[in-house]
């Protein structure tokens, strides 16, 4: 399985998920250009960054994977999953959207989102933690803080506005019917940055897709890891 995670954020934070995975699951997970380890030599848009991936599981091996996205990481999941067919067998779509054309958050949430803050100032992402992850976070703070903080690496500031950049102007509401790829959606029942109606809109727009809402917030990769990670399995077939 093949992961890719939300903006600004390196492949370290979803260790307390693939974790709780069936050990008979190989996962993959990579930073993107400019997060992490990974080096940023210019901007890029989704289709590069498929093609991108794509060279990857051929590197490691692979003629497809299954894919997992979370939040930013499901949009490309699922261009990947269009643009890159053949490689993608089934798709898990986590905390997620259509991208352009959604029910978007909160002017008071979104505002945190356009810069990397909340990676780099520990302090600020405990005053805020709440506000924008829903769940967990408004409750138990510090557990997101020191996920985000303690093994998360956050690549330069350039790297995360590249990030943006690529989903400007993106929506795969166009292309969401044409999916044939098994998908699994995972969605939040309080989750400030992705409304949970947007699960509810690409269940009914994808084929073979079912819906699963669980109790949390937006990051439940992360804070309900052992709920969520035998969903993905049984979706999985281990």
């Amino acid at each position: 399985m093949l992961l890719i995670n939300g903006i600004g954020a390196s492949l370290e934070l979803l260790e307390p998920f693939v974790a709780e995975l069936d050990p008979a699951v190989e996962v993959i997970r990579f930073d993107p250009p400019g997060v992490g380890g990974s080096p940023l030599s210019g901007p890029y848009r989704f289709t590069g960054l498929c093609r991108l991936i794509a060279g990857l599981l051929t590197e490691l091996g692979h003629d497809r994977a299954d894919v997992l996205g979370v939040s930013w990481g499901g949009a490309v999941a699922q261009h990947f999953a269009m643009f890159q067919r053949a490689r993608c067998r089934r798709l898990v779509l986590v905390a997620t959207a259509t991208g352009m054309l959604m029910a978007p958050a909160r002017p008071s949430v979104l505002r945190h989102m356009v810069t990397p803050r909340r990676y780099l100032d520990r302090g600020y992402l405990h005053r805020v933690a709440g506000d924008i992850y829903g769940g967990l976070a408004r409750i138990d703070t510090e557990e997101i803080v020191a996920a985000m903080h303690e093994g998360n690496r956050a690549g330069p500031t350039r790297g995360y506005l590249h990030q943006l950049a690529a989903s400007a102007g993106w929506t795969s509401v166009p292309f969401l019917p044409l999916l044939r790829q098994p998908t699994l959606i995972l969605a939040g029942d309080d989750d400030p940055i992705i409304p949970l109606v947007n699960a509810r809109l690409m269940h009914r727009l994808i084929r073979d897709a079912r819906l699963h809402v669980y109790h949390g917030g937006h990051l439940g990769l992360v804070t309900e890891a052992a709920a969520l990670a035998p969903v993905v399995d049984g979706f999985l077939g281990v």
